[in-house]
C-alpha cells in the first residue's frame, strides 16, 4: 500500500483511550501485512494534569504546559502530524498549535463536519460528552458553524459520575446506565443524531438509548489519522 507517514499521538488521557484510538485504527486498515498498517509514536502520559479538575472545579494545573511539551517532542522525533484522542483535552488545541509547526488533526472540527454530512441543515444534534467541554463550548461553537444546533443532557453531574466510573473500574452496568439516560434525554430534545464526544464512552456505544443514531468522534479522528498518514 506504499509508504505511509508517521502520525503522532498525544496519549494517555486516559490510558484505554489511546488503545482504543489503536484498536479503530487496525479496523480501519484493510492489511494483507505489518507494513501496511499506519505508523503511530506515541507519547503514553498519564500524568497530564486533570482537565475536569482545571476546566470544572477551577483547581489544579493547566494541562496546557504538558500537552505542549508532548507534541514538541513528537516534532522533533519527526512526526507528520498530530493527533489527541481525548475531547476535552482539545481545549488546550490553541496553545498547542502555537508552539508546534506540523498539522493537528482536530478531533472535534471532524466530528462537527461529520455531523454536518450526517444531518440536515438547522437539525438539532445531541453531545455525549465530559460536561467539562461545556464551559469551553467546544462542540457548541464546532457544531454552530456548520449550522448545526447543539443538544446536552440535563444531567451534567451524572454524565461526569460516569466518566468517573469508567476510569476507576471501566465499563460497568452503573455507567451503561447513565449514558442511555443521557441518550434518552437528548431523544426526548428532538436529537436523534448523537455525538459521542468523550473517549470513555466510546467503550460503549451500543449504551445509546434505542432510536439514537451515534456519532463517535474517536472513529472520526481514526479515519483521520489513516486518510492523512496515507496521503501525500
Amino acid at each position: 500500500m506504499g509508504r505511509k507517514r508517521v502520525i503522532g499521538v498525544l496519549g494517555g488521557m486516559g490510558p484505554e483511550a489511546t488503545i482504543l484510538l489503536q484498536q479503530r485504527l487496525l479496523a480501519a486498515v484493510q492489511a494483507k501485512d505489518d507494513a501496511d498498517h499506519i505508523p503511530l509514536l506515541i507519547d503514553m502520559n498519564p500524568q497530564v494534569p486533570s482537565r475536569i479538575a482545571h476546566l470544572i472545579e477551577g483547581t489544579g494545573d493547566s494541562p496546557a504546559p504538558v500537552l505542549i511539551d508532548m507534541a514538541q517532542r513528537l516534532e522533533r522525533a519527526g512526526v507528520a502530524a498530530l493527533a489527541m484522542p481525548c475531547n476535552t483535552a482539545h481545549a488546550y488545541l490553541d496553545d498547542i498549535q502555537s508552539q508546534v509547526s506540523v498539522p493537528f488533526l482536530n478531533m472535534i472540527a471532524l466530528t462537527a463536519d461529520a455531523a454536518r454530512r450526517a444531518a440536515p441543515p438547522n437539525a438539532c444534534v445531541g453531545i455525549l460528552a465530559s460536561p467539562a467541554t461545556r464551559p469551553t463550548r467546544l462542540f457548541d461553537k464546532a457544531l454552530e458553524a456548520v449550522g448545526l444546533r447543539p443538544a446536552w443532557p440535563n444531567d451534567d453531574h451524572g454524565l461526569l459520575a460516569g466518566i468517573r466510573i469508567i476510569k476507576a473500574q471501566g465499563v460497568t452496568a452503573q455507567a451503561r446506565a447513565v449514558l442511555g439516560r443521557a441518550s434518552r434525554d437528548l431523544l426526548d430534545q428532538g436529537a436523534g443524531l448523537q455525538i459521542i464526544g468523550c473517549s470513555e464512552f466510546s467503550l460503549m456505544p451500543d449504551a445509546l438509548a434505542a432510536g439514537a443514531q451515534p456519532l463517535d468522534a474517536m472513529d472520526c479522528l481514526a479515519e483521520a489519522v489513516a486518510a492523512f498518514s496515507r496521503s501525500d
